[in-house]
């Protein structure tokens, strides 16, 4: 029996090696090849070992536009993480914990909310930012991603699954339902909290649809509408392989930092959970 057990765990390990191999493999790729000249980079992309070892890529994008597309990702980003978080706890507090009519026609919208593909919701978006006169601007950009149907269906089930006891003491001394809401309840909901942080932060990060449709200045570009603009070659001439792998490349590297360093809060928040 424990031969069987071993055996199993040892072809399970080994095809889990070979899933992380085949999804991590494209990205060596990008990495191997942003370090390639054009050359060598359109004669052979496979190789993972360059021939010919070349920042350029690289500093053709540090002295280029890359730090501004960097700076407007960055302030999007932050500003839309942290207001999504607010409004989408709120939003899921309210209708987890308040008592008024028409709540589940309410939350029933927010389900079909998600059902509805975005790039459905793409053109009437376009319209509503143009009448409100927010287009290519920073409001027209931020504003419409300051608040997602996920997020606040994330944080209604998880108050949900808060005991409404636990609230009654801070009601008994006065508190009212913010009050209450902000200093016992959101507590509570950490792990709820760095989920919908790391979900916002790398959704606004990666968007690329909604900042095409609200924007039209290139000094409004962020990493996603540089990059492809790159991509699709407005900005240069050939292929241009390493530079467009660069800028991938550097596009991932606040996401995963980001991930890993929240990841460990999520693990250690689920523990103290499970022992308390």
């Amino acid at each position: 029996m424990k031969e069987r057990v071993s055996g199993g765990l040892i072809v399970g390990y080994v095809i889990l090696v070979i899933l992380a191999l085949v999804y991590i493999y494209p990205f060596v790729i990008a990495v191997s090849g942003s370090f390639k000249t054009d050359a060598e980079a359109n004669g052979d992309p496979m190789s993972l070992i360059p021939q010919t070892f070349t920042y350029a890529a690289y500093e053709r994008l540090f002295t280029g536009d890359l730090p501004l597309w960097a700076a407007n990702s960055a302030f999007i980003t932050i500003v839309v993480t942290v207001f999504r978080v607010f409004f989408d706890s709120l939003a899921g507090y309210a209708l987890s914990r308040l008592k008024f009519r028409g709540r589940g026609f309410v939350f029933a919208v927010f389900i079909a909310v998600l059902a509805v593909p975005s790039v459905v919701l793409m053109i009437p978006r376009f319209l509503v930012i143009k009448e409100l006169g927010l287009y290519d601007t920073y409001g027209g950009m931020i504003i419409p991603l300051l608040a997602t149907a996920a997020g606040v269906f994330i944080m209604k089930q998880f108050f949900d699954s808060i005991p409404v006891s636990i609230e009654e003491a801070a009601r008994i001394d006065g508190a009212g339902v913010f009050r209450t809401f902000w200093s016992v309840t959101l507590p509570m909901a950490s792990p709820a909290l760095i989920t919908l942080t790391i979900l916002s932060f790398q959704g606004s990060w990666n968007e690329f649809g909604h900042f095409v449709i609200s924007r039209q200045s290139p000094e409004l570009h962020t990493l996603t509408t540089g990059v492809g603009s790159l991509v699709s070659g407005a900005l240069g001439s050939g292929t241009q392989f390493p530079l467009k792998l660069a800028a991938a490349v550097l596009m991932t590297i606040p996401v995963a930092i980001v991930f890993f360093i929240f990841q460990k809060r999520i693990m250690s928040t689920t523990e103290g959970a499970e022992k308390g």
